[in-house]
């Protein structure tokens, strides 16, 4: 007779089963853990030490930080569970942090969560779990892993103001296979009452900011310190490619962005589109904004299959906060796609993701690429 699986999927005992908790020191991960702590797992927490020791204490609610580090050994050892802080600065630096400055000084607008994902958290953090011993890897992304008939599914989180599978589409079958999200069927205000149920001192956290590493939002300065000298003015040009006023470097600017523009016109200027090579801002009416279609690149499809010669219907977002908008997706060569839209979006940013949905079931996704310059 068959064992039952337990709630993670294996068949065998929770205590039988070792998980391996990403623990970034915030209510959703604590939270995680100690769920699966009163299940009865074997559960081990791992912390990456992420960015600068001492700024990071300095910035309460940030993500992966000093103070991070510190909660998430509290809860750790009120649990009695195994707890391990791995220092991946360097790591992160090379694979995150240069990459978004590279990517503003290209003209594009970068989403450093969807790389770390990528490339630290389900790459070098699940390699680990696997050195440990691990069943899985869990982790507090409000999204859900549903079983499908050809496999493991990626789903959108329960609670849409809290989903997070934008930020996930890069992950792979294999990844996939690996990871559970115990939280992704609950609310915000359900975590939060299990961390007080709990006892966990973290309850009444606030929440990590997006970008961990960028104090205050000042993008620009964090790409000045990674890229000192970098940063190169030039002009601001309309859609002629008439000159209308000089920037102090397009890393200020993104696309479909009105504020700070600094040029006096008779209607809203937007920006456009950004021509790194010659540092220039290209602005316009609110109009110039639309795309019916547009092209990504380095696509990945979850369950690993190519698309059919038809192309795919379904849903895609944007950018992470944009209701999802129908349309078709195509192949193109190599890891490019072609997507084209139902009814024209606004402000298509390159370097945002393109993902791609059926229904709540993430299918893939790939990164937009930059609108071709002008002639003039």
């Amino acid at each position: 007779m068959l064992r039952p699986m337990n709630t993670l999927g294996f068949d065998k005992p929770e205590a039988a089963t070792r998980v391996v908790v990403a623990m970034s020191g915030g209510v959703d991960s604590s939270v995680t853990a100690a769920l699966l702590k009163e299940s009865g797992y074997d559960v081990v927490g791992i912390t990456l030490q992420l960015y600068d020791h001492g700024q990071a204490i300095q910035r309460p609610g940030s993500c992966c930080a000093g103070t991070d580090v510190h909660d998430a050994r509290r809860v750790a050892q009120m649990l009695d569970m195994p707890h391990y802080v791995l220092d991946y600065e360097s790591r992160f630096r090379q694979a995150v942090m240069d990459d978004f400055a590279d990517t503003y000084l290209a003209g594009a607008t970068p989403i450093p969560c969807v790389r770390c994902n990528q490339r630290v958290k389900f790459a070098d953090l699940m390699t680990t779990a696997k050195d440990l011993g691990a069943d899985c890897l869990a982790t507090g992304h409000y999204v859900q892993r549903i079983d499908g008939p050809n496999g493991p599914e990626l789903h959108r989180g329960a609670e849409r103001a809290r989903d997070q599978s934008y930020f996930l589409f890069a992950t792979t079958a294999d990844q996939l296979a690996m990871l559970r999200f115990p939280i992704g069927a609950m609310t915000k205000a359900e975590v939060r009452g299990h961390a007080a149920r709990l006892g966990l001192a973290i309850a009444d956290k606030p929440d990590s900011q997006d970008i961990c590493f960028v104090p205050n939002g000042d993008y620009a300065g964090v790409v000045a310190k990674l890229r000192p000298g970098a940063i190169e003015p030039g002009e601001i040009v309309d859609q002629a490619g008439n000159v209308l006023g000089r920037h102090d470097g397009i890393i200020h600017f993104t696309v479909g962005q009105r504020r700070g523009i600094g040029i006096a016109a008779a209607e809203p200027l937007f920006v456009l589109r950004l021509e790194p090579d010659r540092h220039r801002v290209v602005v316009g009416p609110r109009e110039a904004l639309q795309e019916a279609s547009l092209t990504i690149s380095d696509v990945n499809w979850i369950d690993g299959r190519d698309l059919p010669e038809d192309g795919l219907t379904g849903e895609v977002k944007l950018r992470s906060m944009q209701a999802p908008k129908p349309a078709t997706v195509t192949a193109l060569e190599g890891t490019r796609a072609r997507v084209v839209l139902n009814e024209p979006a606004e402000a298509v940013a390159p370097g945002q993701a393109c993902v791609l949905y059926d229904g709540d079931r993430v299918i893939g996704g790939g990164w937009i690429d930059r609108r071709e310059a002008l002639a003039a």
